[in-house]
């Protein structure tokens, strides 16, 4: 089997693992897993230093992060959300805690995100301090694989590329205990790997994290480049 094909592999027999525990709500093969103790999760998360020094994080859209976004609002840190497909040329949601005028957990969910926040670009961001992914697998390297359409390696990739992620920034992936496995995961150039790990019942601190050094052109097709307009942009100004 190819890389690909490996890690659709570690994907469904975690998804399986997933559904069969009842760890996860049923309509969640094929997603990031909206695992259930997601809460207790952030909860640990913000125990760790790395948390409690960040000013500025950056967390995926998806539902399974919502109660680290709506933590980080409430620990009043800056926030940036990813725009859903990274679908605009302003790809970031700005959601300031000292402007909130509504909970810090409305705030954080996807339709509050786009009604209350502002959308910036990424000149308009400062660095970032932490940076959380949603995974559908990692393992105690810090090797994670998402659902598979990429977004979160190309907005980690276009932060670095800005300067705006370094080896400085921390980068997280909040998970169930079952999405922590002990499979090889295949990795690309592309791919980055996660400063930790972090479960309902424990923090796990990995080694030597890996960072791709940008945007990686010759691994997006046409279609990929054209379907998000910062990538497009970029292209069109090359």
């Amino acid at each position: 089997m190819g890389i690909d094909q490996d890690k659709q592999a570690v994907r469904e027999k975690v998804w399986r693992l997933l559904d069969r525990e009842k760890a996860v709500p049923r309509d969640s093969f094929g997603k990031i897993p909206a695992f259930h103790g997601a809460e207790q999760t952030a909860e640990r998360l913000a125990e760790t230093p790395e948390w409690q020094a960040a000013r500025v994080v950056k967390t995926n859209p998806d539902f399974a992060q919502l109660p680290v976004r709506a933590r980080a609002l409430d620990d009043g840190k800056l926030v940036f959300m990813a725009v859903p497909k990274i679908a605009s040329e302003q790809p970031f949601y700005l959601l300031d805690p000292k402007g909130l005028q509504i909970s810090a957990l409305i705030a954080a969910e996807k339709s509050g995100a786009k009604q209350y926040a502002t959308r910036v670009g990424l000149d308009e961001m400062p660095p970032i301090d932490m940076v959380i992914c949603g995974s559908v697998a990692v393992n105690r390297s810090g090797a994670r694989i998402g659902k598979g359409a990429g977004y979160s390696d190309l907005e980690v990739a276009l932060l670095i590329e800005a300067g705006l992620v370094t080896s400085q920034t921390v980068i997280v992936a909040p998970v169930h205990q079952l999405q922590v496995v002990e499979d090889d995961i295949p990795e690309t150039p592309h791919d980055f790997s996660v400063d930790l790990i972090v479960t309902p019942e424990q923090v796990i601190r990995c080694d030597n994290p890996r960072r791709p050094r940008g945007v990686i052109w010759g691994d997006l097709s046409p279609e990929q480049i054209a379907a998000i307009p910062v990538l497009s942009a970029r292209q069109a100004a090359s």
